[in-house]
Parts: structure tokens; C-alpha cells; sequence
């Protein structure tokens, strides 16, 4: 089982977009027994909250549903129970390892694209469409990259 659990500030906007992104692209693949695959905050603000509207609109028009998803924050238990904690920014792997400490498995998503970069939070930027569009990117590329790396079990899929 690969254990993903992907990171942002408030867990309302691109964490949840991320964990949603990659459950349909690993269902998609006939692989999503192999993973376990969540979202958590780095921040106390929204916890308990829903999924920003920005984000459930954007999912939904690709036909990907995320009801039932809340805010929570990531623990230092996260840092021992995922294989990858996936962070959208710099920013938040600095609050990463403060919370669940740097011996832990963290990465930042667009790491794993062929154009590294940060994923700008649209809770500031308002532009859904390009937070959706890095984060296909970089889902995309953590997949290929569990391929790559024999991470996945071929001869289970479906």
C-alpha cells in the first residue's frame, strides 16, 4: 500500500484538490487498492471546514467529486504513517517539518515534474483553472514516478 497524504496551508484548497486529483487518476488506472491517499493542513485555521467552493466547482467540472471532506490538521503521527507527504510550496514543507519533523518522507509536488516549482494558493490568487492545471501536472509525475520507481504492482491491476 503507498500511503500519500498531500500538504497545503489551510486543507481547503490545494491539498484537498491534489488528494481528489490523484484518487481519480489512480482509479482511472485500475490501481486504487494499492494507495491510501488523504489531505491534511498545516495551519489550525480551517479545520472542520468544507472544501473551498473554487475547488469543489473546478473538481466537479472534470467530473471528480470530493463531498464528505473536512479540514484537518497534519500530525507528527502523519510524518510515521505516510510513505509521502506531499507539500504544494515551499512554504508549507518548512511548516511540515516542524510539525511531523525532518526525518519524515516530504516532497513538494512539482518536484516530481519536469518544471519544479511552487503551486500558487488561488485562496489568494482566485485562478482555480491554473492551481488545477499544476496540480494535474504534478500528479501526473508522482505517478509516473511510483512507476518508474516499482512502487506500483503491475500484475494487481484491474
Amino acid at each position: 500500500m503507498i500511503k500519500i497524504l498531500f500538504v497545503c496551508h489551510g486543507n481547503i484548497c490545494r491539498s484537498p484538490m491534489a488528494e481528489f486529483v490523484m484518487k481519480d487518476l489512480v482509479k482511472r488506472e485500475g490501481i486504487a487498492d494499492q494507495f491510501m491517499i488523504a489531505s491534511a493542513a498545516t495551519s489550525r485555521e480551517e479545520i472542520g471546514n468544507p472544501v473551498h467552493p473554487g475547488t469543489k466547482r473546478k473538481l466537479k467540472a472534470h467530473g471528480i467529486a470530493c463531498d464528505g471532506k473536512y479540514a484537518r490538521q497534519l500530525t507528527k503521527e502523519d510524518g510515521k504513517q505516510y510513505d509521502y507527504l506531499i507539500g504544494m510550496e515551499t512554504y508549507n514543507l518548512t511548516n511540515m517539518k516542524r510539525i511531523v519533523g525532518s526525518d519524515a518522507p516530504l516532497y513538494r509536488l512539482l518536484d516530481f515534474s519536469k518544471h519544479p516549482r511552487d503551486i500558487a494558493d488561488p485562496w489568494y490568487t482566485g485562478n482555480f483553472d491554473l492551481t488545477y492545471r499544476d496540480i494535474v501536472e504534478g500528479c501526473d509525475a508522482l505517478l509516473q514516478y511510483l512507476y518508474e520507481h516499482n512502487k506500483i504492482n503491475m500484475e494487481k491491476r484491474n
